[in-house]
């Protein structure tokens, strides 16, 4: 039996999902991240080992091809061995906004690389830093974690590479940013799922059978995109957490800085049909909003008495503070929650309507922007349990609504890794 193993590196620890060849999950495993250790490579190569080995021996046998994800934007510098010569920048890590001066004038108007958090800027502070000295490569944790399974330093994926200015239209990093001349040398940057090399030795000694191949991998929300099983132009995921997100798969790449809206290339294993596109923006509304009002106990049994054939008559906008971005950009724009009824299930009524119409006034905006039609939702975090609030949903966006079977970001990464496999191609 062929098997195909993912691996998810999260902002709190690591999963890992080995799969057959009918997508079916045959193991899962977990670690949390010591985040009260300094030492963050560390961390991650124990979790890596961890999870290797609580797959059973037979399983770990039988796994041919693997795929790892990491977090977007979490980055390091590495030298000409692969150790990283200093702490890794997180994806939230905020101190190269100082070089955003530097970055504007060199970098087109708008591009995903000025945000205070984007690879680039991190980048370029690192190499202010004494360390630099040492340096000779920079990776993506997805990148390093992928070094340590096959041995090729200095390779990373187009998901990856997106917010280091890497053009994933045409396939190559920009003239603007060669023209900075950096001092270390950026990855080599192929399709997510691409077959990089076989495992390294080492790894045969762990279990793993030597022709087993480690692939290209992707980003942890791109990755829990793929889980969703959504595949065809027109199928999108929402994902309802503390914020609403949507992403949409479309023939046409969009990128419109005003809403916040940017496309990753999405990797093409059906050779007959063109590139398509992972069109997405989040808005500020989401699960956080609820818990503002409502326990879980609360949610499930208040929704469970919500009457969907009748229309709350409540116009919410329902935000935790003030400002928006998508799909209304007004960092100004007011909270709307008045006027409270007495009654909770009619409360929560209107604020399980107020999201769904943003959700579907987002997907209207993607389309208005020459998105590809919206043909079915699938949905993923903790609201798409809410069967009350699938159907309001549905409802609003007139298509059908579905919770994933799977959600988990290191599903996805398996599902890579059998892609990858099956496509067979070698870089």
């Amino acid at each position: 039996m062929a098997l195909y193993l993912g691996i998810d590196f999260g902002t709190s620890g690591a999963r890992c999902a080995v799969i057959d060849s009918e997508q079916k999950m045959q193991q899962s495993g977990r670690y949390d991240f010591d985040t009260a250790t300094n030492n963050l490579p560390a961390v991650w190569r124990t979790a890596l080992f961890t999870l290797v080995e609580q797959i059973p021996r037979p399983l770990l046998k039988q796994v041919e091809a693997i795929a790892i994800n990491g977090t977007s934007s979490t980055v390091m510098l590495c030298s000409e061995a692969g150790q990283p010569v200093d702490a890794p920048l997180l994806y939230n890590d905020a101190r190269g906004a100082v070089m955003l001066d530097y970055l504007k004038p060199v970098a087109p108007p708008h591009h995903t690389v000025l945000s205070a958090t984007s690879s680039l800027v991190k980048l370029l502070w690192m190499l202010q830093l004494p360390t630099k000295s040492s340096a000779k490569y920079f990776l993506h944790q997805a990148d390093w974690l992928g070094f340590l399974l096959h041995g090729k330093i200095g390779i990373s994926d187009y998901h990856n590479a997106l917010k280091l200015g890497y053009d994933v239209s045409n396939l190559e990093y920009p003239q603007w940013l060669k023209n900075l001349n950096l001092a270390v040398e950026l990855p080599t940057v192929l399709a997510p799922g691409s077959i990089v090399a076989p495992i390294k030795p080492e790894w045969v000694d762990y279990g793993f059978n030597s022709e087993c191949v480690v692939c290209a991998g992707t980003t942890d929300s791109i990755a829990a995109f793929i889980a969703s099983g959504a595949l065809l132009p027109g199928e999108a995921v929402t994902s309802l957490g503390s914020t609403l997100a949507v992403k949409l798969l479309s023939h046409t790449k969009i990128d419109n800085s005003q809403f916040g809206i940017y496309s990753h290339r999405f990797p093409n294993f059906n050779h007959d049909t063109q590139n398509l596109w992972l069109v997405g923006g989040a808005s500020n509304t989401g699960g956080a909003v609820l818990r503002e009002f409502f326990s879980s106990d609360e949610l499930e049994s208040l929704s469970r008495q919500i009457d969907i054939s009748q229309n709350s008559n409540l116009d919410y906008y329902p935000l935790t503070n003030k400002g928006e971005r998508f799909p209304i950009n007004d960092a100004n724009l007011q909270p709307r929650l008045e006027p409270r009824p007495s009654n909770d299930v009619e409360f929560l009524h209107g604020l399980l309507e107020g999201i769904a119409r943003i959700e579907a006034r987002g997907y209207e905006l993607l389309q208005q922007l020459g998105a590809d039609k919206l043909i079915r939702v699938y949905t993923a975090g903790g609201g798409a349990k809410n069967q009350a609030w699938r159907q309001i949903r549905a409802m609003y966006l007139g298509v059908t609504v579905q919770a994933s079977v799977y959600t988990e970001a290191a599903y996805g990464s398996a599902l890579l890794a059998l892609r990858g496999k099956r496509n067979g191609v070698y870089v």
